[in-house]
C-alpha cells in the first residue's frame, strides 16, 4: 500500500511558484495497475520520483509497505564515475540480490557488451535506460514504476522488454505514466489525473481518459 498524507510539493521557476501537489491525501489502490494522466508539465514524473522515494516532498508524509522500484529508466541514482558492472553490483548488494547472477542477467538483457566495463558517465541516455531497465527487471519488486520507458531501443529490444515485463506482471503491479491512451487501457485497471496540483482517482480507466481529454482542451 502507498499512502500520501497532506503532501505538498512545489518549485520556484524564474520567480514563479509552480505547485505540483497542494496538500494531497490519498491511498493508491492495492493490487491494481494504475495509470497516471496529466498534461505536459503537470508534474507526473516528479510524482513518480516521490512515490519511489527518489525525491522528497516539501511537507507531509509518504508511506509505503510494498517493495517499490525506482522509475524504470531513471538513471539519476547511478554513480557516473563507476562502471555499469560496479553499479549493478552496488544495487544487488543494496537489495540483497545474488551479485554475480544479477550482473549476468543485466549484461545479457541490456546488450551493452563491453560498455558494461565503462563508466556510466560515458553512456548515452539510451544506454543508461537499457541498464536501468535491466537492473529493474533483475530485482523482484512488488510494484514497478514506469515513466514511458517502454519506448527505448529498437523494435526487437522493445519486444524483449515487453516479454520480460509481462512475466513480472504475473506477480507484481505497476504505476505508470504514459501519453499513449492505448497503453493505459491495455495495462491499467484504474487511473488517476494530476491536474493543477490535485490528484484525482477514478475507478474507471475510460472515465479518467475522458476527463483527461476534456482537461487538454481547456
Amino acid at each position: 500500500m502507498i499512502e500520501f498524507y497532506n503532501v505538498h510539493k512545489s518549485y520556484q521557476l524564474r520567480g514563479v511558484k509552480k505547485t505540483i501537489l497542494a496538500g494531497l491525501t490519498t491511498r493508491f489502490p492495492e493490487r491494481k495497475n494504475i495509470g497516471i494522466l496529466g498534461h505536459n508539465g503537470a508534474g507526473k514524473s516528479t510524482l513518480m520520483r516521490m512515490i519511489a522515494g527518489a525525491e522528497l516532498p516539501d511537507g507531509g508524509k509518504i508511506k509505503r509497505n510494498v517493495n517499490v522500484s525506482w522509475p524504470l529508466g531513471f538513471g539519476g541514482g547511478f554513480a557516473g564515475q563507476m562502471t555499469g558492472i560496479e553499479n549493478v553490483r552496488f544495487v544487488a548488494r543494496m537489495y540483497g540480490e545474488d551479485t554475480e547472477h544479477m550482473i549476468e542477467f543485466v549484461d545479457d538483457f541490456s546488450e551493452l557488451g563491453q560498455s558494461m566495463a565503462l563508466p556510466i558517465q560515458t553512456y548515452s541516455s539510451g544506454m543508461k535506460a537499457r541498464l536501468a531497465f535491466g537492473i529493474s527487471m533483475a530485482v523482484n519488486f512488488e510494484c514497478y514504476l514506469i515513466d514511458e520507458i517502454t519506448a527505448v531501443g529498437d523494435a526487437r529490444f522493445r519486444r524483449k522488454c515487453d516479454e520480460v515485463f509481462e512475466t513480472k506482471l504475473k506477480h507484481a503491479n505497476i504505476i505508470m505514466v504514459s501519453h499513449s491512451q492505448a497503453t493505459i487501457k491495455k495495462l491499467c485497471d484504474t487511473a488517476c489525473i494530476l491536474h493543477e496540483g490535485e490528484l484525482t482517482m477514478y475507478d474507471s480507466v475510460d472515465e479518467a481518459l475522458a476527463v483527461h481529454r476534456e482537461n487538454q482542451l481547456k
